[in-house]
C-alpha cells in the first residue's frame, strides 16, 4: 500500500469533522460504545497482546527497532503514546486533530528498507511508518484486543455491540488517514481480516521483534524478571495465537493466568466505576459537565504510567 500523505491526512480529517456533532465531546463522546468498552483500566490487561501483534508486522517492528527509544526510555514512550491516543479518543475535536497531525509528522520521518527477507517480505523492501497497510494493522490490533479483553472479563458481547464498536472506531482510524476502503463496516469483516492476516506470511516475528517483545516483559536485561513482567508475559501468551506466542518465545503459565484473571475479576467488579475508569475518560466527563480536573484522576494517571517501569524494571 502507498504511504498516507499529509494532503490525504488533511482530507481524512476534514471528512471526520463533518461527522462530529459536538466538538467538545470529541470524535466519539460519552454515549459511544468505544468509551464504554475501552474506557477503564481493564483494557491494559491486553497491552502486551496488542504490542506483540503489532511487532509481528515487519514494517512496525523495523520502524520501532530503528527509530524508537523504546529500549532506553520505556516509560517516556509509554507516556507519549498514550497521551496522544487519549487526546484522540477522549479529547475535544481540536485536541484529536492536533494529536493526529503530531503523530503523522513524527511518522513521516520514519522510513527505511529491510536488510533481510522476513516472512513474505523480500530483502530491500521499503517500509514507512505512514504505510496505509501497516497503520490498518495497528488500528485493527487495538480494536481486536479491546474486544478480546472485554469478553475475557465480562463474557461474550452481542454482535450488535461489536458491530457498532467497529463502525465507531473508523473515526479513530480517520485520524491516521487510513483509507475508508480498508476499514471494516462490521465485526465479521474485521474478524475476517484478522484471521487472514494471522494466517498469512505478512506477519513474521523477526529476531529483533522477538528481542523487543521479551524486553517489554523485563527479560534479557541481565537482571531478574520483575514479577509484574512475568504476569504480563503469561497473560500475553494466553491471549495471543499460539504460533505467535511461540515465535516470540513467551513463557506460558495457564495456572498463573487463570488465578490472576479470577483475582482481578473479583476486585475489578467490586470497585466503584470512578476507581477503574481511565483518567482521560474521567477528565473528559468532568470537562463536559463544567467541572475542573480531579486530583484522583491525576493520581491514577501517575500509577498507570508507572506500570511500564514495574513491568520492565527500566
Amino acid at each position: 500500500m502507498p504511504t498516507v500523505t499529509r494532503d490525504q491526512l488533511e482530507a481524512s480529517l476534514s471528512d471526520l469533522c463533518t461527522q462530529v456533532r459536538d466538538p467538545r465531546a470529541g470524535i466519539l463522546g460519552p454515549d459511544s460504545i468505544a468509551w464504554q468498552l475501552g474506557g477503564d483500566l481493564g483494557v491494559f490487561i491486553g497491552g502486551g497482546r496488542a504490542a506483540l501483534l503489532q511487532l509481528a508486522h515487519p514494517m512496525v517492528a523495523h520502524a520501532i527497532d530503528h527509530h524508537s527509544k523504546t529500549r532506553t526510555d520505556v516509560v517516556g514512550r509509554f507516556q507519549r503514546t498514550f497521551r496522544n491516543v487519549f487526546a484522540m479518543v477522549f479529547g475535544e475535536l481540536e485536541d484529536a486533530l492536533r494529536a493526529a497531525r503530531r503523530v503523522h509528522a513524527v511518522h513521516s520521518r520514519i522510513s527505511g528498507t529491510f536488510a533481510d527477507a522476513i516472512g513474505g517480505w523480500q530483502a530491500g523492501t521499503e517500509y514507512h511508518a505512514n504505510d496505509a497497510d501497516a497503520l490498518r494493522w495497528v488500528h485493527a490490533t487495538l480494536a481486536d484486543t479491546t474486544i478480546t479483553v472485554r469478553e475475557r472479563l465480562d463474557g461474550p458481547l452481542p454482535i450488535s455491540i461489536k458491530d457498532r464498536y467497529m463502525v465507531e472506531l473508523n473515526r479513530f482510524a480517520a485520524l491516521f488517514g487510513i483509507p475508508r476502503s480498508l476499514l471494516p463496516d462490521s465485526w465479521s469483516a474485521h474478524a475476517r481480516y484478522m484471521t487472514e492476516m494471522i494466517a498469512s506470511d505478512r506477519l513474521a516475528v523477526s529476531a529483533s521483534a522477538r528481542e523487543m517483545g521479551q524486553f517489554l516483559f523485563g527479560r534479557g536485561l541481565g537482571t531478574a524478571q520483575p514479577p509484574l513482567g512475568r504476569v504480563a508475559e503469561a497473560m500475553s501468551a494466553a491471549l495471543l495465537p499460539l504460533h505467535l506466542a511461540d515465535a516470540f518465545g513467551l513463557r506460558a503459565s495457564p495456572r498463573l493466568v487463570s488465578a490472576g484473571l479470577a483475582a482481578f475479576r473479583t476486585v475489578y467488579r467490586r470497585l466503584p466505576e470512578a476507581v477503574v475508569k481511565l483518567p482521560a475518560r474521567a477528565e473528559a466527563e468532568r470537562r463536559l459537565v463544567g467541572q475542573p480536573p480531579g486530583r484522583f484522576s491525576a493520581w491514577t494517571e501517575r500509577q498507570l504510567f508507572g506500570l511500564a517501569h514495574r513491568a520492565t524494571g527500566q
